[in-house]
């Protein structure tokens, strides 16, 4: 009797590399980005080029290296999602080579290449391999110089050429690496033989050299590799999200959160300098490509929930990002006209305007409301204060609902605030008034501002709540819809999910009914080779009303934009647009993670309504953050499981708070107790406070 070997989801492997390089692995660790056998990487804040032309700037990568045998061989090369390695392992007669690469996870400023070779047959010869690449110290957006070598490695430094904005700084780096020879020998007398190279990258000399220094120590004993496995595998701990039924959905729920993963610095990192997440990540955005590596709503709405319901950690740096361009915000503000804070369409390192196109910085102004729903989320699945006090969020919430009075207009006629001259998500239409979407995530967030004011006990302007309780909401009473803006016309096309985020992620309330309508006016109109996060929004849409095989068949629309065997996206079905489209990762994370388990962060509850497909037997999403407390949840065709983990195992920053499980038909209430499974019948309910009155703010 014989068994098949079971494919690891896990790990993705192929003999023949993709015919297009833009689909090779980006390995990257939310400082330094590269993919692989690229000339090219790029680090987090480094950009050249002023306003529009600001772009990642190109740093030369010295670990851009191919392994080759001198006689015939095969070759297998895997993408590793749980230790974040790429391998390339060329077998033959005589030997068998492993090519490993990383960036490591613990220590960002490091990169890594280490080669195996072990002979397969007894010989006396030795054994030689070619270390083939073509690295060169240029870079079109900076001026390198080469200085003298430190402890062995080549170094070399230089600024970027121009400044993001006038007067701003050109930022430096330096690279330190172990210089990589034109081939590696297997002596007569060895069996095996394994070398390690390392690259270092950093703002200054002195962080280069004590992080080189750091790199020699780790590899000296034997911790290199070790410890960045292990920062990995604490990743994986805190957050696991697998389905039983579909090997495909699997796998691609695994890719888009490594790679998601990839793009956010370590759980462990206190620096404070993260650069933000751009829709293509660290490995791409250089001049002309995959905008230009540039910040947009992208980080925001798409790729943020995922990652927050997870990580509080890797949550409050994308916030610290925001928070550290508040002054280019209120920058932009001014230039508009305008008072308070108006967050960037394209953001790099101030937060100035840096998009191409003036059309969108002035008119796409939903970004404001975008920005402070993510810090709305992170207080309710958190209630950490201090990101708001100390961590300077305050400043935010207060800056953008200054805005949004400041920019809105009253209408005398139909007694209303409208929004002028703006254009929605769908960037299909410019220049039009009250946009659905824009004016709803207006509302929200001067709601937002005003909960927050008093919360801390500020003082909040009285406009604040006049604004939010009068900004007109577009609704067609005939046809029981919302229509996109002020003169949409029913049935012209949509560039991508726009009016049905209403209900998911802003959360308006409606009727089953109008979320229906809504539903059934945009999918057919919506332009069927759009950016790929649109469709989980749709299929979102059709959970909440109970209908799972059609959101399954909309969530399969999504596997287009995966290109194999590496599972990285495409922005467009047909591989164009930006690559490694973390934000069509995002969109498809969500609508599993807030679709299939119905969860909804809300301001006194983790909500949840299951709904499982016929093809989807499981469910399983461990390490779900609430309130200091990790849960594991289990969702099967009947029933959902849920054991909240020992506090030894939790991560979040806060004291957990007790917790129970409401069901919302019955009304009946189950305690979580750490370690103790909890089981009861697929149906709607929430996770909550155990005791109603009890307050676990940090004040």
């Amino acid at each position: 009797m014989s068994f098949e070997e079971v494919e690891d989801p896990y790990i993705f492997s192929t003999d023949t590399l993709p015919s297009d390089r833009r689909f090779l692995p980006p390995l990257a660790n939310g400082l330094l980005g590269w993919r692989v056998y690229n000339n090219i990487m790029h680090m987090g804040g480094m950009y050249n080029g002023e306003g529009g032309r600001c772009h990642r700037a190109d740093i030369p990568c010295p670990l851009a290296v191919r392994v080759e045998s001198q006689e015939p061989g095969q070759n297998t090369y895997s993408m590793n999602t749980h230790t974040g390695i790429f391998t390339h392992t060329l077998s033959s007669a005589s030997v068998s080579v492993t090519q490993s690469l990383y960036s490591h996870r613990h220590y960002p400023n490091m990169m890594v290449m280490e080669v195996l070779m072990v002979r397969q047959v007894t010989s006396e010869e030795p054994i030689t391999v070619n270390l083939v690449g073509s690295f060169t110290p240029q870079s079109k957006d900076i001026v390198f110089e080469s200085g003298p070598d430190y402890k062995g490695g080549s170094y070399i430094n230089g600024k970027v050429s121009t400044a993001e904005y006038p007067g701003g700084s050109c930022p430096a780096v330096h690279l330190i690496w172990t210089p990589i020879p034109p081939t590696l020998m297997l002596n007569a007398d060895q069996s095996q033989g394994r070398w390690g190279f390392v690259l270092v990258v950093a703002n200054s000399l002195e962080s280069a050299e004590a992080k080189y220094d750091e790199s020699l120590d780790l590899m000296a004993t034997g911790n290199l590799r070790l410890s960045h496995e292990k920062a990995w595998k604490e990743l994986w701990l805190q957050s696991t999200v697998e389905v039983t039924g579909s090997d495909s959905l699997c796998k691609a729920l695994i890719g888009s959160m490594f790679y998601l993963l990839s793009a956010f610095p370590s759980i462990n990192d206190t620096s404070s300098s993260f650069g933000g997440v751009s829709p293509g990540g660290l490995s791409n955005g250089g001049d002309g490509q995959d905008y230009w590596g540039h910040i947009f709503w992208d980080q925001d709405i798409w790729m943020y929930p995922g990652i927050a319901l997870f990580y509080p950690k890797l949550a409050r740096s994308v916030l610290e990002y925001r928070v550290g361009t508040v002054e280019g915000a209120r920058d932009n503000a001014q230039k508009q006209g305008f008072k308070g804070l108006k967050f960037p369409w394209e953001s790099a390192v101030s937060g100035r305007e840096v998009c191409p196109e003036d059309i969108y910085g002035e008119q796409e102004i939903h970004i404001n409301g975008d920005v402070t729903l993510a810090f709305q989320h992170y207080l309710y699945l958190t209630e950490d204060l201090s990101m708001f006090t100390e961590g300077k969020g305050k400043e935010v919430i207060y800056g953008v609902a200054d805005y949004w009075v400041s920019r809105v207009s009253w209408n005398p006629e139909d007694k209303k605030y409208h929004l002028l001259g703006v254009m929605p998500p769908d960037e299909y239409y410019y220049n039009v008034n009250n946009s659905v979407y824009t004016n709803t995530v207006a509302k929200f967030s001067l709601q937002f501002a005003v909960e927050l004011a008093e919360l801390l006990q500020d003082p909040a302007p009285k406009e604040w709540k006049e604004v939010a309780d009068q900004l007109k909401i577009p609704f067609d009473e005939e046809s029981q819809y919302h229509p996109e803006y002020d003169g949409y016309i029913k049935g012209h096309p949509v560039k991508q999910a726009d009016t049905v985020m209403l209900g998911y992620p802003l959360g308006l309330e409606m009727s089953p009914e109008i979320r229906r309508n809504d539903l059934e006016a945009y999918e057919p109109v919506t332009d069927p080779d759009g950016p790929a996060m649109t469709w989980g929004m749709f299929a979102i849409g059709w959970l909440e009303l109970g209908e799972a095989e059609k959101a399954q068949h909309l969530l399969e629309k999504c596997f287009k934009n995966i290109q194999r065997p590496f599972q990285v996206w495409s922005e467009s079905s047909d591989g164009s647009g930006a690559v490694n489209f973390l934000t069509g990762m995002g969109g498809f994370l969500q609508a599993v993670l807030f679709g299939y388990t119905g969860f909804r962060v809300q301001k006194e509850c983790l909500a949840f309504s299951p709904h499982l497909p016929k093809d989807i037997s499981e469910l399983c999403v461990r390490g779900v953050s609430y309130l200091g407390s990790q849960m594991d949840w289990l969702l099967r065709k009947d029933e959902v499981c849920i054991i909240l983990r020992e506090q030894g195992q939790t991560a979040g920053s806060t004291k957990p708070c007790d917790l129970q499980v409401v069901l919302k038909a019955s009304g009946t209430k189950i305690p979580l107790t750490p370690g103790k499974p909890v089981t009861f019948p697929l149906e709607p309910g929430c996770v909550c406070k155990l005791v109603s009155m009890s307050f676990c703010w940090p004040l």
